[in-house]
């Protein structure tokens, strides 16, 4: 894993390599995005990772909002307990790549990666 991009205390790092995928990514949807991330009920082993672009203006004063020299990468406050301190990470693997959440909160995780209990 590359060195985790920080300047400041962040709940969320993100690698060098994933912010570069993330902005290729936001590119090619041709507007300034933020980057949503949190956490909803589901999957394997009971909650699931979520992971969208959204409009800037849909950021709520409540929202903690992390800066990568001017990327916004945002999560609401209940997302947050679980996922604080998470490390998302991107491989161009053919087998395993993607997107990687290593999260410090989670007691189990599943085989998919993208499921975790805490």
């Amino acid at each position: 894993m590359t060195e985790a991009t920080q300047s400041v205390q962040r709940g969320i790092l993100m690698t060098d390599t994933a912010l570069k995928h993330v902005l290729e990514l936001r590119e090619k949807q041709g507007q300034d995005l933020c980057l949503r991330v949190g956490v909803r009920g589901g999957g394997c082993s009971g909650m699931s990772y979520t992971m969208d672009f959204e409009d800037p203006n849909n950021i709520q004063a409540t929202d903690e909002v992390f800066d990568y020299d001017g990327f916004k990468v945002v999560s609401d406050p209940k997302s947050m307990l679980y996922i604080y301190g998470l490390v998302l990470d991107y491989s161009n693997a053919l087998i395993g790549g993607g997107f990687q959440f290593t999260n410090p909160n989670a007691t189990q995780t599943c085989g998919c990666g993208t499921s975790f209990s805490a």
